[in-house]
């Protein structure tokens, strides 16, 4: 099992992004993304069900971020828009195969700045 994240990069405030991760192995449950901010524990930011497509967010970005996945390419997407300093910081991808249960497999953070 191996994800690949992509898509991080320097932004303004209220710019928006696309992060990407490309997934290899299959029965996953969800596929998720945490970010850890400078200094900061990870922490979740939104997750996505591999085959019913359902989205949970955290509240410091419902509105503005958006989950997606494409089975047939094994991809999955979060669009960042109206991007905030708050926002800043390493993305990870990370896939789970029960439900409720813990993260097993993560890829390689990519990192999302935001300037003000």
């Amino acid at each position: 099992v191996q994800l690949q994240a992509s898509g991080g990069g320097l932004v303004q405030t209220g710019d928006s992004l696309r992060l990407s991760c490309e997934v290899s192995g299959g029965g996953f449950y969800s596929v998720g993304w945490f970010r850890r901010a400078p200094g900061m524990d990870r922490t979740f930011v939104a997750t996505i069900t591999w085959n019913a497509g359902t989205t949970y967010y955290a509240d410091s970005v419902k509105s503005r971020f958006t989950i997606s996945r494409d089975t047939a390419k094994k991809t999955q997407y979060l669009q960042m828009t109206n991007l905030k300093p708050s926002d800043t910081g390493v993305y990870y991808c990370a896939a789970t195969r029960t439900m409720g249960g813990p993260y097993d497999f993560w890829g390689r953070g990519t990192l999302v700045t935001v300037s003000s």
